[in-house]
């Protein structure tokens, strides 16, 4: 279903409007791409990578080859990141927060979630929502919990004074929009996670925004925390787009705080489950969480910075108190209007296309193209 859809479905409400960038799959590899009044400009000749590009700030579209407008573009769109580092913060909603701490206490079997997400949420629901992580008040709750013997790792990372900021995916392995997005084949239990994505430079700036899916493996990840790698790193898990929105006087970060972002799951036996995430109930600012990963770290390439979601997956799918989970041939939407629309299929990731495309050959085919002089020339 989601390769019946067509580019014009998936743009921003005003994208006309927005000062925007991609990637696109050309006849002779990939290429950046800089939407500006709606009008496309390939623009590997000025810069061959989008992380590249994005150090060239305020962007134009000069030296730039027109491609026309991007309602009626006919080249792929690729995922709109290319060398930068995928980070992902996770346990950044109160909601989510508690379904992180039910995975852990029923080992990752979802048949005994629903009687441990009354007892927890009746417990400490109303205090996380409120508390403010690393605040006198957060240590307070702690310990209240430790005496209840309700503690968690996950409630530490929730309203302690260190972020969970974790590594989602290797570089040049998310793909985009209408691609197939994976789960593992031997999962039981697991979701979608619709977010929102920061785009931030080597200078460590906070410079766009775009939409990513953090697909969670809840079964894998509720055995242990140690498993982390094992639930988030597969083919084909991450995927972002469609396009990066640049900041500008028009599309602030204070958009992205009051995101609201709109998640569908259209499943082939006709199932539909509808979902959001409200980014005003964070807990963590988007720019503390920028801030955090850049502590004691450089990003050379850049990053994007998965922001985490408020979706809870509990409506049930199949079995009675089983919740969601994932079937092959879900087609999944997540939206906001400043964003567009990103929309993928699920497949296995032992079916999706192979990651074949690393940084060797990303560069080899920017040495063929003739490419590589621009960086030395900059």
């Amino acid at each position: 279903m989601a390769k019946t859809i067509s580019i014009g479905d998936l743009l921003p409400s005003d994208w006309r409007e927005g000062t925007f960038l991609g990637r696109v799959q050309t006849a002779q590899g990939p290429s950046p791409i800089l939407v500006v009044g709606g009008e496309v400009y390939d623009m590997s000749h000025v810069a061959p990578t989008v992380s590249q590009l994005v150090e060239h700030l305020p962007l134009s579209a000069a030296g730039g080859v027109i491609l026309g407008s991007l309602d009626t573009l006919d080249l792929p769109l690729l995922s709109p990141i290319d060398l930068q580092c995928v980070k992902a913060a996770g346990v950044t909603f109160a909601t989510s927060t508690l379904e992180r701490v039910i995975e852990e206490r029923a080992r990752g079997d979802a048949g005994k979630a629903q009687e441990i997400r009354a007892r927890i949420e009746a417990r400490v629901g109303g205090s996380i929502r409120s508390v403010v992580p690393g605040s006198a008040e957060a240590e307070a709750l702690k310990e209240l919990l430790l005496a209840d013997g309700l503690w968690s790792q996950y409630l530490e990372v929730a309203i302690g004074p260190y972020a969970e900021v974790f590594t989602k995916a290797p570089v040049l392995a998310t793909v985009g929009a209408l691609a197939d997005v994976g789960v593992r084949s031997d999962s039981t239990w697991n979701n979608p996670e619709p977010e929102v994505v920061l785009l931030v430079n080597a200078a460590g700036e906070a410079v766009g925004a775009t939409l990513g899916n953090d697909v969670n493996l809840r079964d894998i990840e509720g055995r242990s925390a140690l498993l982390l790698g094992k639930a988030k790193d597969n083919n084909a898990s991450c995927s972002v787009g469609p396009l990066v929105r640049l900041f500008d006087d028009g599309f602030t970060i204070d958009d992205v705080r009051n995101a609201e972002v709109e998640l569908v799951i259209d499943g082939p036996e006709g199932y539909k489950l509808e979902g959001h995430s409200s980014m005003n109930q964070i807990s963590r600012d988007p720019l503390d969480l920028v801030r955090q990963t850049l502590s004691e770290h450089q990003y050379p390439d850049g990053f994007v910075l998965f922001l985490g979601t408020l979706f809870a997956p509990v409506q049930d799918r199949d079995d009675p108190g089983r919740g969601f989970t994932h079937k092959v041939g879900d087609v999944v939407s997540i939206a906001t209007p400043r964003l567009g629309r990103l929309v993928n299929t699920v497949v296995t990731s032992r079916d999706a296309a192979p990651w074949t495309q690393g940084i060797a050959a990303l560069y080899a085919n920017l040495a063929q193209r003739g490419l590589l002089k621009v960086k030395a020339e900059a």
